[in-house]
């Protein structure tokens, strides 16, 4: 094929050469129904992302699971397993003593058994108490040694999540290595808060102690992360106890401490791991997005410590990931959404379906349905055009299903009946190709043609087709903005019907004028960009003389064309302009406001203007105006059901092209 040749066939199957590579015209579709009911694209995306795409979930399904798993981590167990566990070895070593003290008639027997007798109720007093005691019973010290290692295997697991399956066989020398790795910890942390370059201790530390951290962190911020929300879901779990709970609790890890000579290393680590991350819930008041300060675990079966604080630090991060989830918080952005969090909540598929979620809006942003101005998200031209055609699809249903009103147009609208001349095409024609003096143009340029000798177009040698000149509108649609059309549910339907009219006026007619015009307190032009991202206005006044005046202004514009103005609105005018151009708002309406409106109907009339009145209320009012509206300019009053708004104004706009193509 020479460069600048191209060669043109039927599509004949396959894959749309000019689909989206992303479903993005399909998630524009979704959110259109959410536009078109009167939400700004801002709340149709949100929806459409909590309610998520077919065949992928969206938010409200990912939470719904983020809440099943928060209710299983709640309901794995108690949080005083390791005191339970401590009593009962305690109690199995006394009886174990008891019992080979008892056949011994010596007054040593006797001495011992009183000082079991006078053992603490504390079980960390008890414990302490003991930790000089004789045994007897070669199988009671064995279970009294039980606690220490239990003890012991708790503090560490407590604090160090990967642990737990390395210390159950730990010997001097690997407690021995905790203890340096804890100090070398220590020492990192504090450089890194003296503001010292850490990346290569870093290096060096997980090198010699990474064997500890399973999750391989990638960085000293990713550790003291991790080992701050461990931490802090240890401060939890002893403050979910009771009081006299925690302080036994308190003790046997302080002894256990001890016993390590981890005491003051471990007190370093806590507090340097509190000034890291200040912003997690310590055990105090609920800091943060997903706190839910208070709440502990609820099942039956005792946890020790460790498990315990895995279960409390599974819960908050299934909260913190609920909270993002919602994005109902301020900057809210599917960005914060941490991938890593949901696969180890719910697995790698709700990932898949988190990541459809996040490319939704950038796909539609560069495919060119949305854009972004100042800080806000907008709709651009192309998706308000197929939005406005979503629209008028749905009305022309509706009419069919009614059996009665116009059918779709299948030409463009732009031209009468042909004179039987032509002309050579010029950049914007509407005109009909005039496809015999077009080819006839390339032969008798291209020279004689045969088999192998196709016709080879050149733009020169495109002709059109003349055509009578059609009788043009130019229509002035005015829609109440008013916070009574959002009360009674008309505003969507309102927006929707704008839109529709819009999209059939620009694109089968495109002869023809539009002008949106938006009142409220005031009254203004809008485009349909901004009329799809528009919400009703919570502002007092209806002041449908401002809007007659604006349309008046546009209209004149247009001399030669047929002028129409639609009003839809739900109340009668409550609000005019004073002389220095603000607002005057008063109900029941002053004489003033209704006098100043219909001088404005009767300039309309005396330019012939037509003025048609879509009513959406039957408050006495409103219909004496309207009906005072008519009788001054000759325009009809409609009082549609609301649903049915859009049928109307469609057949109205139709049926009036249609008078005047017959009185041509």
């Amino acid at each position: 094929m020479n460069s600048g040749t191209f060669r043109y066939s039927p599509f004949d199957g396959g894959p749309d050469p000019l689909a989206s590579p992303f479903a993005a015209a399909g998630a524009l579709d979704e959110m259109s129904r959410q536009i078109l009911e009167g939400r700004t694209p801002r709340e149709a995306l949100d929806a459409l992302l909590r309610r998520g795409m077919p065949g992928r979930r969206g938010l409200d399904d990912l939470r719904r699971a983020i809440e099943r798993r928060r209710r299983e981590a709640r309901s794995r167990g108690r949080m005083d397993g390791t005191l339970t566990e401590v009593r009962r070895l305690l109690d199995t070593a006394v009886g174990q003593e008891r019992a080979a003290l008892f056949p011994d008639p010596s007054d040593t027997a006797r001495l011992r058994e009183s000082e079991l007798d006078s053992l603490p109720s504390d079980p960390a007093r008890a414990v302490r108490a003991l930790a000089d005691y004789d045994w007897r019973s070669p199988q009671a010290r064995e279970t009294y040694e039980q606690i220490s290692e239990l003890l012991r295997r708790e503090v560490l697991h407590a604090q160090f999540k990967g642990m737990k399956q390395a210390l159950e066989q730990a010997s001097p020398e690997d407690f021995a290595r905790i203890r340096e790795m804890i100090g070398a910890l220590n020492s990192m942390l504090e450089a890194d808060l003296r503001g010292e370059d850490t990346s290569a201790a870093f290096e060096r530390f997980m090198a010699e102690f990474g064997d500890f951290f399973p999750e391989q962190p990638r960085s000293l911020a990713d550790l003291v992360d991790a080992l701050a929300r461990r931490a802090a879901a240890a401060a939890r779990l002893l403050a979910g106890l009771t009081p006299q709970q925690r302080a036994e609790l308190a003790d046997l890890l302080s002894t256990a401490r001890e016993d390590l000579g981890l005491a003051a290393e471990m007190s370093r680590l806590d507090q340097a791991l509190r000034a890291a991350r200040p912003d997690l819930n310590w055990g105090g008041r609920a800091r943060g997005r997903g706190s839910r300060m208070g709440e502990g675990l609820t099942g039956d079966t005792p946890l020790g410590l460790g498990d315990a604080t895995s279960a409390l630090e599974e819960m908050a991060e299934l909260d913190e990931l609920a909270s993002t989830l919602s994005q109902d918080y301020a900057g809210a952005s599917l960005q914060d959404v941490d991938p890593e969090a949901v696969a180890r909540a719910l697995g790698r598929s709700a990932v898949d379906d988190l990541r459809s979620l996040q490319q939704i809006e950038r796909e539609l942003e560069s495919q060119g349905f949305i854009t972004r101005r100042a800080g806000n998200l907008e709709l651009t031209p192309r998706a308000v055009r197929r939005i406005g055609q979503a629209a008028l699809a749905r009305i022309f249903r509706q009419v069919s299903a009614r059996g009665r009103g116009d059918h779709g147009q299948t030409d463009a609208g732009s031209a009468g009946d042909l004179l039987g001349t032509s002309r050579a095409w010029q950049f914007g024609d509407t005109q009909p190709i005039d496809v015999v003096r077009t080819l006839r143009n390339a032969v008798l340029r291209g020279g004689p043609t045969g088999p192998g000798r196709p016709v080879r177009l050149t733009v020169a040698d495109f002709e059109v087709a003349e055509t009578e000149r059609r009788t043009t509108a130019a229509v002035c649609l005015l829609v109440d903005l008013s916070y009574s059309m959002a009360l009674r549910g008309t505003w969507g339907i309102a927006k929707s019907t704008s839109l529709a009219l819009h999209a059939l006026v620009s694109t089968s007619f495109p002869q023809d004028k539009i002008h949106i015009i938006g009142f409220s307190d005031y009254a203004r032009e809008l485009r349909p960009v901004e009329l799809a991202g528009l919400d009703s206005e919570m502002v007092q006044g209806t002041n449908l003389q401002h809007a007659l005046l604006i349309a008046g202004r546009l209209l004149s514009r247009y001399p030669q064309a047929e002028p129409v103005v639609m009003v839809v609105t739900d109340g009668e005018p409550t609000a005019h302009l004073l002389r220095d151009g603000t607002p005057s708002f008063s109900w029941p309406p002053m004489p003033e406001t209704l006098e100043l409106t219909l001088a404005e109907v009767d300039k309309l009339t005396r330019r012939g203007v037509t003025i048609n009145v879509f009513m959406l209320d039957d408050e006495p009012r409103l219909v004496q105006f309207v009906e005072e509206m008519a009788r001054r300019n000759g325009g009809r009053i409609l009082s549609p059901d609301p649903q049915a708004l859009g049928s109307y104004v469609i057949r109205d706009y139709l049926r009036s092209r249609s008078r005047r193509r017959a009185a041509r």
